[in-house]
């Protein structure tokens, strides 16, 4: 392969992966729509903990401060700080819980696992240990 023909090939993935990353960080436009139909109350946020302690904690960690990932899968974000790469409103974050994050999937989707309202407390336990700034 000649050297030109590499940089082009190179430059093209490069592209292709920098559009990719700037598609993600977008968030979802729709789903930033939605808003939350559960309070915040002590009760949510308790059942959300539970249900957060439950189904994301082994790769987010118990504090939701990030964990490590591996060889496999990529090291999950932290979410207690304020930046949120796929969308950062409560119908953003309900609809990565829900339905995962694409097109890899590195966060699976978690429909079949919690009902709506299970979902919706979760977001409410997020923002309820949100660092503060």
């Amino acid at each position: 392969m000649d050297a030109r023909l590499f940089r082009t090939i190179t430059a093209a993935l490069a592209l292709a992966c920098l559009g990719r990353i700037a598609i993600t960080a977008q968030g979802n436009p729709e789903a930033a729509k939605v808003k939350n139909p559960e309070a915040v109350t002590p009760e949510s946020v308790a059942a959300g903990k539970q249900s957060y302690t439950k189904v994301c904690a082994p790769c987010h960690g118990l504090n939701a401060e990030g964990g490590p990932g591996n060889d496999l899968i990529p090291a999950a974000p932290d979410l207690t700080d304020d930046m949120w790469d796929h969308g950062s409103t409560d119908g953003e974050v309900f609809n990565n819980i829900k339905n995962g994050v694409a097109p890899d999937f590195n966060m699976i989707p978690f429909k079949d696992k919690l009902t709506d309202p299970d979902v919706w407390n979760v977001v409410n336990y997020l923002r309820s240990i949100a660092k503060k700034k």
